[in-house]
């Protein structure tokens, strides 16, 4: 087994992306791992967000592994939510394996697995509006997550954060370590 760890890289995507702007990220997710589709290996992929203050510094992590490989990324943005932070590192782990792999995602978000199993298909249907008749919350990334998913076959596993779950616990550990690293290099400390 070899393990990849690709993080505090920054880059630069194209305008219309939801990195555009004032956001930083750092993560270097024009790599795709192989992680062996074609024999028919299962994916599993942790993911976890954080935020120091909601709105604050938010950091995300993945751990992705199959039987061969064990893959890590994380990162930053600032002025953020946790749910954002959610969202974005399903996305990021997403972004980083080929298309049409069967994966199984776990998270600790109720709001990502409800919002893309239960709520999404509605929402589309009331032009990206709650039941409430109000705007979706980070509908950026409901887009983006939804159009993703549609690459693979995935299976949705939640688990209950802290409670020491191993691939939740490091896709945690990750994230914060994400914004101790922004932290550190920007001298900065949150609260």
């Amino acid at each position: 087994m070899f393990i990849i760890n690709y993080h505090t890289y920054p880059y630069i995507t194209k305008k219309g992306t939801h990195f555009w702007g004032t956001h930083m990220v750092f993560c270097l997710w024009d790599i795709w791992v192989d992680f062996g589709v074609a024999d028919g290996n299962i994916i599993e992929l942790f993911s976890d967000g954080a935020c120091k203050g909601n709105p604050g510094l938010g950091g995300w992590g993945v751990l992705i592994k199959n039987s061969k490989t064990l893959y890590e990324l994380k990162g930053t943005q600032q002025q953020t939510t946790n749910n954002r932070m959610e969202l974005v590192a399903v996305i990021e782990g997403l972004r980083s394996i080929k298309e049409h792999a069967h994966i199984e995602i776990t998270t600790d978000s109720m709001y990502v697995k409800n919002g893309i199993n239960q709520w999404i298909n509605n929402w589309k249907k009331n032009g990206w509006k709650t039941a409430a008749k109000k705007s979706v919350k980070n509908k950026d990334l409901w887009q983006e997550l939804d159009e993703l998913v549609q690459k693979y076959s995935i299976k949705w596993l939640w688990v209950k954060g802290h409670s020491g779950h191993p691939g939740n616990e490091r896709a945690d550990q990750l994230a914060n370590e994400a914004i101790a690293e922004f932290q550190d290099k920007n001298n900065t400390l949150i609260f």
